[in-house]
Formats: C-alpha cells, structure tokens, sequence
C-alpha cells in the first residue's frame, strides 16, 4: 500500500478548507483516509496561522515511507520538516512561436520605415516649383 500526505477539501462552497491527511493513494481526495494530521485554511491571513501541523505525526509518517504532494511538500519546507528541492523550468518564461514572429514583423517593418526615412532625408529636397505670375498689361 502506498501512502500519500495530501489535501482534502472540506469546507463549504466558496468557502475552502483542507484538512492534511495521510492516505491510501487509490481512495478518493476527500474520501477514507488513514489519519488526518494537520489543516491548512487558506482563507486566513499569509502571515497568520494558516497551516497547523502535527509534526511529530508527519516525521512519523514520513519515516513509514508517506511520500507528500507537492503542495504539502512546501508545507513541510516551510516548517522545517523536510527540504524541498527548488524546481527550474527556463523554458517557462520564453514567449511561445506566434509572439516571436509577431515582434520578427513588427522589427522588420519598424526597419523599413527607418530605411525609408533615412533615405527621404538624404536624397536632396527639390524646391516645389513656384506659381507663375500673370504677366501685367
């Protein structure tokens, strides 16, 4: 049987709760679980009392061999409990295809319009031609 250290949402509508559970991997989120052995209430405050462990129950299980999501993982670095490894993804912040080829066009066309501009101002102006004057009688 492989142990998990999840949520499980409780709580009313619009209104969220969890509590932190140990269970079977295979039962339901909110359904049978093993022991519950924290809560986080993500409604409070950041700099409040949001997540309550047990931790000596969690080192247990732990111990037992839970393996924790990742959401509960950052729980536990946070508490000191167990170390979270930072993940990395570079890629991630790299604009998608059509974006680069967007901002391609938009580079080429402001370029011809600086080209265009350039050469209007080098080549040398040509006076406009002057009304001609009726001749007086």
């Amino acid at each position: 049987m492989s142990l998990k250290i999840r949520l499980a949402r409780a709580g009313a509508k619009k209104r969220p709760y969890y509590r932190i559970v140990v269970a079977d991997s295979r039962s339901p989120r909110d359904g049978r679980y093993i022991e519950k052995i924290g809560t986080y209430d993500p409604l409070l405050p950041k700099d409040g009392e949001r997540v309550k462990l047990v931790e000596e129950r969690v080192k247990h299980w732990l111990g037992v061999g839970a393996t924790p999501t990742d959401r509960v993982l950052r729980f536990l670095d946070a508490a000191g409990v167990r170390k979270r490894d930072a993940r990395s993804n570079p890629n991630k912040g790299q604009p998608g295809k059509k974006r680069i080829e967007r901002e391609e066009a938009k580079a080429a066309a402001a370029a011809e319009k600086a080209k265009a501009a350039a050469e209007a101002a080098a080549a040398p102006a040509t006076p406009a031609p002057e009304p001609e004057q009726p001749a007086a009688e």
